[in-house]
């Protein structure tokens, strides 16, 4: 062996490694340009956000044992953090404090509060907000809930005996500001209750009680197709009143789907099967292809969601064999008695797309002159004869009458209640707990609306124990009652003296400051 082929090989070797080395040094020193470039950046905006926040006196330097600065939270920011993160990101009282505790040690917190803590500063807020002599709507401070406003009025049951009653207020002229949907923002939650039972005649009286406390009755009811709230708007305005109807869009889409396909032949027989390829599919490779939950109560206000799943399905199912042992084949072994359900899924996506486009469109923009022809030309597809085009056609014309009336037809008349519907979910799953108490639930109804602002958490302050404790104190608890009853045998008998306590009943006072927040028997 050569001392040349010798010095070759080691040359081409030193090559080799050096491309090699060189690629990833080039690698590195890039990477590490860029750390640094991201470096320099945060800390320009993290002294720019220390500026910020300390030239609004939100937060004081301190020095700690390592002798470092850091930030240290004032009582009224911690309650205003604390309470964002309830209201706005939507967790527990759990998951805040547990969210805080994380967070202490970077934020400057001396000590994160627990769940109830969080949970006291969430009663004193409701508080709050029924005590106070204004609140504010988009830019407007409001003072009067009766001229220019609709009343968004229904039920909902929770755990135990009581069903809650609430009553919302919405601007007429909320589609002048805004290019979307009403939402718990834009509304302000003027009264809720608690009863065992309600009428058309109790939810009347309670109607009386808040028209007599805001100082005058709204201008329309947005509700649904109850007949206990249409009994009592009617009575109400049989007392000297002039309310005007308004029927929630969603629940007149519904009762004509209802109407129209409640009795088809093809209907029980689409359901079933649905139910059967949702066993079939589920824990198997095609469990992606499920069909999606769709709530038997009040099925019809979302059975598009199984047609649509339905027919999209079948797509996958075309004519012609499919080889054995293949996802095809084990999909159609899957079908159940769906094929033979085409005809009733193509009629109803005939009638459906058309008027949940309505919906879509009516819901963001309102009921005014451009938004009823756009609502026509769609629902033109549809046969002249159809129930479900007449229905809507004639619910359409109804309300665009109604929109004249109140002078807002070239604005757009609120025709929904989903603000409402929305409430109730968030008031429920949120500070509950898994008793769904129905009183506690309506006392924390009235945070969840309207707009939240660092001057409410000053507010929150001024809420003593023993105000709280005066509001609260006599209203029944089911997580208290299961908490002394459930261990202990023999103390049954115990729960029937919930029976004479008093349920949850807010009603906000205009225009004096304090509101009327008092205890009521089950019936109003």
């Amino acid at each position: 062996m050569s001392e040349k082929w010798k010095l070759t090989q080691s040359r081409d070797g030193w090559k080799e490694k050096a491309i090699v080395r060189g690629k990833s040094e080039r690698a590195l020193r890039k990477e590490i340009r860029r750390i640094k470039a991201d470096r320099d950046r945060f800390k320009k905006a993290a002294k720019k956000a220390n500026a910020k926040l300390k030239a609004i006196g939100h937060i004081e330097k301190i020095q700690n044992n390592n002798g470092k600065l850091s930030c240290k939270f004032k009582k009224i920011e911690l309650i205003f953090i604390s309470l964002l993160l309830f209201l706005r990101a939507r967790i527990g009282f759990r998951a805040t404090s547990r969210v805080l505790k994380v967070l202490s040690p970077y934020l400057g917190i001396e000590k994160s509060p627990c769940p109830q803590t969080i949970s006291n500063w969430v009663n004193r807020l409701s508080i709050v907000k029924t005590q106070s002599n204004f609140n504010i709507i988009g830019n407007h401070i409001v003072t009067n809930f009766s001229k220019g406003f609709a009343w968004l009025i229904d039920l909902s049951i929770g755990l135990g005996s009581g069903k809650i009653l609430s009553v919302l207020a919405l601007d007429l002229k909320h589609y002048q500001e805004h290019n979307h949907a009403p939402k718990l923002q834009n509304v302000i939650c003027i009264a809720t209750s608690v009863a065992a039972t309600w009428t058309g005649e109790t939810i009347m009286e309670f109607l009386n009680k808040v028209v007599a406390s805001v100082g005058g009755a709204p201008c329309a009811f947005i509700k649904d197709g109850g007949t206990d709230l249409g009994k009592s708007v009617r009575l109400l305005n049989e007392h000297g009143n002039s309310c005007l109807n308004i029927a929630d869009i969603s629940h007149v889409i519904a009762n004509l789907f209802k109407h129209e396909y409640g009795e088809h032949p093809l209907f029980e027989i689409f359901t079933s099967a649905c139910g059967k390829i949702s066993k079939n599919l589920k824990q198997t490779l095609l469990a992606s292809l499920a069909p999606p939950k769709i709530s038997s109560a009040a099925r019809f206000m979302n059975i598009h969601r199984l047609v649509t799943w339905a027919d999209q399905l079948l797509k996958h199912s075309p004519r012609g064999p499919a080889a054995e042992g293949s996802m095809l084949a084990k999909l159609r072994n899957s079908l159940e008695e769906l094929p033979s359900c085409k005809a009733f899924i193509k009629q109803f996506l005939r009638d459906a797309l058309p008027l949940l486009e309505c919906q879509k469109i009516l819901k963001c923009k309102g009921l005014n002159l451009e938004t009823y022809k756009m609502s026509e030309e769609l629902i033109s597809t549809l046969p002249l004869s159809s129930p479900i085009r007449i229905g809507f056609s004639d619910w359409a014309k109804q309300h665009l009458a109604i929109a004249i009336a109140l002078k807002v037809d070239s604005i757009g008349l609120p025709i929904s209640s989903d603000s409402l519907e929305s409430l109730f979910g968030v008031g429920k799953r949120l500070g509950t707990g898994p008793v769904k108490d129905a009183d506690r639930i309506a006392a924390r109804l009235p945070v969840f609306c309207g707009t939240f602002t660092e001057e409410d958490a000053k507010k929150v302050l001024t809420i003593s124990v023993a105000q709280q404790k005066e509001i609260f104190k006599n209203q029944p608890s089911l997580v208290k009652q299961r908490r002394d009853v459930l261990p202990h045998p023999g103390t049954i008998e115990t729960l029937a003296q919930s029976q004479e306590r008093q349920n949850m009943q807010i009603i906000m006072n205009f225009p004096k400051i304090r509101p009327s927040i008092q205890p009521c028997l089950h019936a109003p």
